[in-house]
């Protein structure tokens, strides 16, 4: 089910401490408690759209929007008005003739890498010293790159080419404050839950795509047999299984981690599928239980936390956040914020991170870091 929103009914308080939901009324009352005017309270499938930071402490932003459009799993299409509470089918979109050409690529003087590469990989050596120590098993250390397109880049155009690239992922354009917006198409499924049912999909370890097929196998087979990778991809999975196993009366998941193919990127894949024990346990307060993964962050979290914290110069802000929905019953589906820019006027921040481990290398954690941030470079002409 995809749902996008238009206009803005309201913007709920986002004190973090708020969105933990445990009892139905508390999720009647977050609905019923906007402060918009004229909001029956029975409106049909009200939506909240919000974005998480990555750092949980910090407040989100949640949205009402005035109308929602939904698109169902057999393809059909509806418009949902938050305000008469009115449902109607709409009719076969016509077929989106793409953006346009896009622009000219970004030159070197149009570009400026933050932190440099070589603060990036002493960044990396440190968490390795920090490892070996004992401190921790994993953190994420993330870069960015800033570009100075010289015109005002339009997240609309910019998205629609990013459906196209990666049809399979979640694309998104939110808000993020005021004039900033963060467009971007994740592979990664936080959490989805319908019902009772909870989904998750963590994704860990990566190796480039390649066009000659028999290349593409190969990189592919290496990065399933990379005890590294796998290393990594084992730790945030233990930590999914930690955070919904108290919440669910049935877990299952991948007992060895698949072979997942984006547009540009190999990841290895672990699906989780669990039913809730307490069917008012909310897509949100799954959310709070898992976020941030070691994914994003590392492990321990509190530990992993403290060393981002020292090595990256730039704040993550939305960056591996999580980005989503959650209607009135509790259902809803959220992605991490992943392979995305922030976009502000004429500036576009794009992000990037890599998995550190005990036998990670500064200059292929670096590497990693370049080959993820290529495709959303190109993408960026778009915009």
């Amino acid at each position: 089910m995809e749902q996008a929103g238009i206009g803005v009914a309201g913007v709920l308080p986002s004190e973090p401490r708020r969105m933990t939901l445990t009892a139905p009324q508390t999720l009647e009352d977050l609905f019923a408690g906007l402060d918009v005017s004229a909001v029956p309270q029975n409106a049909t499938s009200p939506i909240l759209f919000g974005s998480i930071p990555f750092d949980p402490a910090r407040p989100g932003r949640f949205v009402f929007p005035e109308r929602t459009v939904r698109r169902d799993r057999d393809g059909a299409t509806w418009l949902l008005r938050s305000r008469d509470g009115s449902e109607e089918a709409l009719p076969p979109a016509e077929p989106f003739m793409g953006p346009g050409d896009p622009s000219e690529p970004f030159g070197g003087m149009q570009i400026f890498p933050e932190p440099p590469p070589a603060m990036f990989e002493r960044a990396v050596a440190t968490a390795v010293e920090r490892i070996d120590q004992g401190r921790l098993r994993k953190v994420v250390l993330a870069r960015t790159i800033r570009v100075e397109a010289g015109r005002v880049l339009d997240p609309r155009p910019l998205l629609h080419h990013l459906r196209s690239v990666e049809p399979d992922g979640y694309v998104f354009a939110v808000e993020v404050g005021a004039g900033r917006t963060l467009v971007g198409a994740s592979p990664e499924l936080l959490v989805r839950r319908i019902g009772r049912e909870v989904w998750a999909n963590p994704l860990a370890g990566s190796a480039p795509r390649a066009g000659d097929p028999s290349t593409d196998r190969e990189n592919a087979a290496r990065l399933g047999s990379s005890a590294k990778d796998r290393q990594e991809h084992a730790i945030v999975v233990e930590d999914v299984f930690r955070a919904l196993h108290p919440l669910c009366e049935e877990l299952s998941y991948d007992r060895e981690p698949q072979l997942r193919a984006t547009a540009n990127v190999w990841h290895l894949s672990t699906r989780f599928h669990g039913v809730l024990g307490d069917p008012s346990v909310t897509s949100l307060d799954l959310v709070r239980a898992l976020h941030p993964t070691p994914a994003v962050c590392g492990a321990p979290r509190d530990d992993a936390m403290q060393l981002i914290g020292e090595l990256e110069p730039i704040p993550r802000d939305a960056y591996a956040g999580a980005v989503g929905w959650m209607d009135a019953t509790g259902d809803g589906v959220w992605a991490l914020a992943l392979r995305c820019a922030e976009l502000h006027g004429t500036t576009a921040r794009l992000y990037a991170g890599a998995g550190i481990v005990a036998d990670s290398d500064p200059a292929a954690e670096l590497e990693e870091t370049e080959r993820k941030f290529r495709p959303f470079l190109d993408s960026l002409r778009w915009g």
